[in-house]
């Protein structure tokens, strides 16, 4: 039986890189334009992630997916963590964040930190599958590369070459990327819950 899932995501690309890591029987559905922005005040990725599914659920009463993504630094005691759109405030660009956080290591030498993401699967009945990808690294420099969103130009993953995430293509990062693991991990899950 096939699996149908609003995505709480309203970004397409975003959407399009999820749908090709869901298995055979699963489909995304968008997010309804009609759907307003869900205040992420939750004190963790799963308790973020849970509050835009459970939008979605109420505003479709359709099964819902959603994700949180985090990058925790240790030198800063876990910072940006669930904060890290907004680490340079509310209205805080990409640019922004990561100059506050290139900012905030300039005297470090100590640049480990770790990408984070969350994914819950939410049923209007209140069943929910809840996986977690981790992708450990460290901080570069300086911005490097031209690819990709948020802070990929100055993530360097432990697993790669030493090239940062913004220097990857699709395929490479998602190979090793926090959220590709995630999704990989809940394909695993969808399976065997389609397959029931």
């Amino acid at each position: 039986m096939a699996l149908q899932l609003v995505c709480a995501s309203a970004n397409p690309g975003k959407v399009a890189e999820i749908e090709q890591l869901m298995p055979q029987g699963v489909s995304l559905l968008p997010r309804p334009t009609t759907v307003p922005d869900v205040v992420e005040d939750a004190d963790t990725l799963v308790g973020n992630a849970r509050l835009k599914a459970q939008a979605i659920v109420n505003a479709t009463g359709c099964p819902a997916l959603a994700d949180d993504t985090g990058l925790f630094v240790d030198v800063l005691e876990g910072m940006p963590g669930v904060r890290t759109a907004r680490y340079a405030g509310e209205d805080a660009t990409d640019a922004d964040n990561k100059r506050k956080l290139l900012a905030a290591l300039e005297n470090s030498t100590e640049r480990s930190c770790r990408f984070k993401t969350a994914v819950v699967v939410l049923w209007p009945n209140g069943d929910e599958i809840v996986v977690e990808g981790v992708c450990e690294g460290a901080i570069a420099l300086k911005e490097t590369g031209t690819l990709g969103f948020g802070f990929d130009a100055v993530f360097i993953p432990a697993d790669g070459d030493g090239r940062t995430f913004a220097e990857m293509n699709a395929v490479e990062k998602n190979a090793m990327s926090h959220r590709g693991r995630a999704f990989v991990e809940l394909a695993k899950v969808l399976t065997n819950h389609v397959g029931q």
